[in-house]
């Protein structure tokens, strides 16, 4: 053989390698760890439509923060990126620091949750916001013109909400951070708060630990109540849950279930769960700060599958660059 052919013969078989390794990878369909490129964190998923849905912050300082992305997905492999759904254009009160969404789906209209301005005392202008649209992607309407919660109660600053439809159609608002977490019931078209039974307007539901990011979903009739613990800028972010019979607790900790793998990525935290009613799968998706990144901003969007033992409580998660599998949403 010359040596020319024995070049060429090289190449095509490398071409071939190279082919069959991307149809091995595509025929094995796993979405991969981070699910998107970009700098997001705070990560709120749900199903709408048909589609998988994640709603993240902007990662990024401050003063930068001032618009929200969206990502949807058929399958959990592919995403598609709605750029800028909301922004401070449109949220006149709010100038920097629009993060952590939460979002819910009401007569169908989208209310889109948020928090701004970071405020640290009650003399400032700021808390708790709300949008509105037509549709996931928006664009979404400042729907109050002002913060829905914008004082600081109970020691917890307003920030970091997840909104809960209960089992009886009623929604309430789980938020906070420094530590403190409250529980609000709201209005039916998400304008205000309304007082519970005894007449309290908020009630604080802190469980050991806490320090933000709370989350709150029913499995077999029981409530399940996750959070942050630890520092969002440090390496040992992670999630802790309790398990209620009621939306009000008592919330008893646990235990920790997701937090860093020293071999793959630190600051495992602030997640949300979406739950895939066919298959019966559920799915914890939270950000996490790639091993090559030490700024406290630099946290990418991950996926992994949640499981639960034979009595009711949440497994370990083990975090991993592979993710999770193919989940196709037909209609």
């Amino acid at each position: 053989m010359k040596k020319g052919s024995f070049y060429i013969l090289v190449l095509i078989l490398a071409f071939q390698s190279c082919c069959f390794q991307k149809n091995m990878n595509k025929n094995i369909n796993f979405s991969g760890n981070p699910i998107f490129e970009g700098w997001y964190a705070d990560p709120e998923g749900v199903i709408f439509d048909k589609k998988y849905w994640i709603f993240p912050t902007y990662s990024d300082k401050y003063e930068k923060q001032v618009f929200l992305d969206a990502f949807s997905s058929k399958d959990l492999i592919n995403w598609t990126k709605h750029h800028r759904i909301i922004d401070t254009s449109e949220v006149k009160w709010l100038k920097y620091a629009m993060w952590a969404p939460a979002i819910i789906k009401k007569d169908k209209k989208y209310y889109l949750f948020f928090a701004g301005n970071d405020i640290l005392n009650n003399n400032q202008i700021g808390g708790i916001g709300v949008g509105v649209a037509d549709k996931p992607e928006g664009p979404y309407k400042d729907l109050l013109g002002k913060p829905l919660i914008d004082k600081i109660v109970n020691g917890a600053q307003p920030i970091d909400q997840f909104v809960f439809k209960d089992k009886d159609g009623t929604y309430y608002m789980y938020y906070g951070g420094w530590g403190h977490c409250n529980v609000v019931k709201l209005k039916d078209d998400f304008t205000g708060i309304v007082p519970f039974d005894d007449g309290e307007l908020y009630k604080e539901v802190t469980p050991e630990n806490y320090v933000e990011g709370p989350f709150m979903f029913i499995k077999d009739g029981k409530y399940y109540f996750m959070w942050s613990e630890g520092g969002w800028g440090g390496p040992d972010y992670c999630v802790a849950y309790a398990i209620a019979d009621s939306p009000f607790g008592p919330f008893r900790r646990i235990d920790k279930i997701l937090k860093q793998d020293a071999s793959v990525a630190t600051g495992a935290g602030h997640h949300s769960v979406i739950h895939e009613p066919k298959s019966d799968k559920y799915y914890i998706v939270y950000h996490r700060r790639p091993l090559s990144e030490t700024h406290a901003n630099n946290r990418a969007t991950c996926i992994e599958e949640m499981t639960f033992d034979k009595d009711g409580y949440i497994n370990p998660v083990t975090i991993t660059f592979k993710g999770v599998k193919e989940n196709i949403l037909k209609k």
